[in-house]
């Protein structure tokens, strides 16, 4: 299974971003997309795919903690 999860991008250095996944900052790597610092993107295997919208982003978490919650 393949999953892509949304970030927001904290910090640009050429092709690369840190990326805030929730309070745990990662790598990426951003060469597909155009994004600036603030903005979201889903993440999949360490390369933004997409940039989101915030609203996008705090949906898809919101249906992550949904799915997660569920597995208790």
């Amino acid at each position: 299974m393949c999953l892509a999860v949304p970030a927001k991008i904290v910090k640009i250095n050429g092709d690369r971003a840190q990326a805030d996944f929730g309070g745990i900052l990662r790598e990426v790597n951003i060469a597909l997309v155009d994004v600036k610092i603030g903005e979201y993107v889903l993440v999949h295997a360490g390369y933004a795919i997409q940039t989101l919208s915030r609203e996008e982003a705090e949906e898809t978490l919101r249906l992550w903690e949904e799915i997660l919650e569920g597995e208790d």
